[in-house]
């Protein structure tokens, strides 16, 4: 009786056997039997005769997810395993070891490969941007396609089943082409559009309550270059953004630290006319979506939305406004622990794994301690685009895009947050490296942070409680915008320490060289800090008689107020929630000699600590006026 032995090809499935479906509002009938897109067609023939396949193709087409979705289902039992070529280095896939050979009793020297290419079982072998690698990994590859084999291994023997390498021919993403006839006479060769990929119906999986048609056809009406900008993989970023309830520009991603536009073609090749408004907001009503122009208190909701929704998300902002203080914050508050945190300038590749010897003769890619706590993980990028060297940056593009890292999945990773500065800041060009629209579309959201946007003031006035109130008002009243960009959070933080230990005040702003520092004008902070009489919260609090006489008599005079009311309500806009906490019966008494117009303001566009506290005031104002 002979021993069954695994078929070489893999029994794909019979022309009875429907794919895994379940209905969309997109596509509610089942799809036909067998490959339904021109990828799919292409990805069963190469497998049945046994050759190698070369696909060209844009980036965020589909290309690798539907390798995902289609070889498990279509063949059963068959692994896919994807390398990432841009991430690897020389000896992640290959090295030389000393091992002690059983006949010969003696250390001898043996090619150990990559644990990946050991599943044990059939597998079909995707390398995802092969000509991105190096020029060493470069000729590893190639020996794959070409012969299938590495080193001195046999992936057949091994339980290969299917070569497969993955492109984009743009010399934007990379720097080589194959030209060399002996290795292009081993492959088959197809250039694919968006239209040959199964990403229609990966997003109609991703959002089955929402019929997509509408989407897929206004999206099919673009011209080519239109499309290319909006890739499906853009397209999936904006719908997740619909769906959260963001502006749906949110979900265009960041180059060299602007945002895409999707802008017509021009006759000379540059950009033509702008349709991004009309192209988005069409989008929002082909699936009844809102497209806001913001948000309030946009940080904070991207972060714990980003934590609830598995995404990896780019927040870029100038210098000490607190981007990486409050992701660290809302990691603690979403997971209970500290984010992993890694700072891009001092992280090399050893930082993140290492391949090493096992004692089965494979390579394991052993990863940092940290990346496998099995615990709820947060993992933050700081300092992004200022990377250590090429081959650390390399290795982000796995994580980010594949939340892999050697082909090993990270365990219980719920969100990861790339922090950057933009290239250019105060009229200065920061040290920052640019990227390539495939590098900058990896994230759900790529947000621009202003530094209104993240709410540290109350973090200072806790920590410094007077002299902090006393220089945010300063900050926030007397000085001009380009004196509040030069001013960052950090710089506040130093004036306030600088001034509790009773040194000058100016060495606390940048220094520029040559004797210079930042042109933001310190006289009034001075003056301040000097208790000398200017008007805040705590000084109308001190006369709360004097000026309910002033905004009544200004409320007699005009609809419209004087300049009295108009300072009141700058006081009250520029309180923080804390501040305007403890003085509560003080804006009750004055709120109803403001204009209803103003009243307004304090409701609209705020974030909802900031609307809980004014319904309390209103409902405290409605009180008094019932008592009195």
């Amino acid at each position: 009786m002979t021993e069954e032995r695994e078929p070489t090809v893999p029994v794909a499935q019979t022309p009875g056997a429907h794919r895994r479906w379940k209905p969309t509002a997109t596509y509610p009938d089942p799809p036909g039997d067998g490959p339904a897109a021109g990828l799919e067609t292409f990805i069963d023939a190469m497998i049945e005769t046994g050759q190698t396949g070369q696909i060209f193709g844009e980036h965020g087409i589909g290309k690798t997810s539907t390798f995902v979705s289609y070889v498990p289902e279509r063949f059963p039992g068959t692994t896919l395993v994807v390398l990432p070529a841009a991430n690897l280095a020389p000896d992640d896939l290959l090295v030389n070891a000393p091992v002690r050979d059983e006949r010969a009793g003696e250390l001898v020297l043996r090619q150990l490969i990559m644990r990946q290419l050991v599943p044990g079982g059939r597998f079909v072998l995707l390398i995802d941007d092969s000509l991105q690698a190096g020029s060493t990994v470069q000729s590893q590859l190639m020996q794959i396609a070409c012969n299938w084999t590495l080193g001195e291994h046999d992936l057949r023997a091994l339980g290969c089943v299917g070569v497969f390498l993955t492109d984009n021919e743009s010399l934007a993403e990379t720097s080589v082409r194959r030209s060399d006839p002996a290795i292009l006479d081993r492959m088959v060769t197809i250039r694919l559009t968006a239209n040959d990929t199964a990403w229609r119906r990966a997003l109609a999986e991703r959002f089955p309550d929402w019929d997509l048609r509408g989407v897929f056809r206004r999206w099919a009406a673009l011209g080519p270059h239109l499309r290319r900008l909006l890739s499906p993989r853009t397209l999936q970023h904006v719908l997740d953004c619909a769906r959260a309830g963001f502006p749906l520009a949110w979900g265009l991603p960041l180059q060299n630290g602007r945002r895409l536009a999707l802008a017509e073609e021009g006759k000379d090749g540059g950009p033509g006319r702008d349709r991004t408004e009309e192209i988005l907001a069409g989008i929002a009503a082909d699936v009844g979506a809102a497209n806001p122009a913001t948000v309030a208190d946009p940080v904070r909701r991207i972060l714990r939305a980003a934590m609830a929704h598995r995404w990896a998300v780019l927040l870029q902002g100038p210098p000490g406004c607190g981007k990486t203080e409050i992701t660290k914050q809302i990691a603690r508050e979403e997971t209970g622990r500290d984010p992993v945190y890694f700072s891009l300038p001092v992280t090399s590749v050893e930082d993140l794994c290492v391949p090493v010897p096992t004692p089965d003769g494979a390579l394991e890619a052993m990863l940092a301690r940290s990346l496998l706590d099995p615990e709820p993980k947060v993992l933050v990028w700081d300092e992004y685009n200022r990377p250590k060297d090429k081959a650390a940056f390399a290795r982000l593009m796995e994580i980010t895009q594949e939340w892999t890292l050697a082909g090993r999945p990270i365990p219980n990773l719920r969100a990861q947050v790339a922090l950057q500065n933009p290239p250019y800041h105060l009229g200065r060009k920061m040290l920052v490296a640019a990227n390539n629209v495939a590098q900058a579309s990896r994230f759900t959201i790529s947000y621009e942070v202003r530094p209104e946007d993240i709410p540290a003031n109350e973090w200072l006035i806790s920590t410094y409680g007077a002299t902090a109130e006393t220089v945010l008002e300063w900050w926030k009243n007397d000085i001009d915008d380009e004196g509040r960009d030069w001013v960052t959070k950090r710089t506040l933080e130093r004036l306030i320490k600088l001034h509790e230990v009773g040194m000058p005040l100016q060495p606390a702003l940048m220094y520029l060289g040559d004797g210079e520092y930042a042109p933001v004008p310190l006289s009034a902070l001075e003056a301040r800090l000097a208790d000398r009489p200017l008007i805040g919260l705590a000084e109308i609090a001190a006369n709360l008689a004097g000026w309910e006489a002033r905004l009544a008599a200004a409320a007699e005079e005009s609809e419209e107020g004087t300049n009295d009311t108009d300072l009141v309500h700058q006081v009250f806009s520029n309180a923080e929630v804390s501040q305007l906490e403890r003085h509560l019966d003080v804006v009750a008494r004055l709120l109803p000699h403001l204009p209803p117009k103003l009243r307004a303001t304090y409701l609209v566009g705020q974030t909802p600590e900031r609307q809980g506290f004014w319904m309390s005031a209103l409902a405290r104002m409605a009180e008094l006026s019932t008592a009195g």
